[in-house]
């Protein structure tokens, strides 16, 4: 096993996800820890958020990544051996009006992480750009479907039901321009 200061984003995240699990805590990771993974580090995030799945005293989560060396410090949570910190927002796990409907595996050396899908991932970053007229996430959007297959029927279909048609007009037009991996 690696150590945790030698680990990238991903091993980070599968090692946290795969103890917390053996704890009997399941999350998902979200957020900007998603994009880091899913863009291959253009966007860097340094921090991972998890949406825990099941009820979960706050005590326990403490317990749980103390015995992996991360210590509470105020809503995050902290390891000496790295920079990336671990957070837990409030579930449930939804991107603007609707559930996450695919979220995936990745196994690595240091654990399995469960995570959001790339398709999915565009969804949260095309909603903060949407509701609040976020261009850093626009941008985080482009990057997660320059490396990956997304699925543009999907993203249409909730981008109208979020009534963002001009929004994702916007979207679509700068996504056909980078990536022939998108579902177009």
């Amino acid at each position: 096993m690696k150590k945790i200061c030698d680990m990238d984003m991903r091993e980070l995240a599968a090692y946290v996800s795969t103890h917390l699990r053996k704890s009997g805590i399941e999350v998902v990771l979200t957020g900007g820890g998603c994009v880091s993974i899913y863009s291959e580090n253009r966007y860097v995030s340094m921090d991972l958020d998890f949406i825990v799945q099941n009820f979960v005293k706050r005590s326990e989560m403490i317990k749980s990544l103390s015995q992996i060396g991360f210590h509470e410090d105020n809503k995050y949570f902290k390891h000496k051996d790295t920079q990336i910190i671990v957070e837990f927002p409030p579930g449930p796990l939804s991107i603007g009006n609707e559930p996450i409907r695919n979220i995936i595996t990745v196994n690595t050396e240091c654990g399995d992480l469960r995570m959001i899908s790339p398709t999915e991932s565009v969804k949260d970053r095309l909603a903060a750009f949407y509701f609040w007229n976020d261009l850093q996430c626009l941008e985080q959007s482009l990057l997660i479907a320059r490396s990956n297959k997304i699925d543009i029927e999907e993203i249409r279909r909730w981008s109208l039901k979020e009534d963002e048609e001009k929004k994702f007009i916007s979207f679509l037009e700068r996504v056909k321009n980078i990536s022939d991996k998108s579902s177009i």
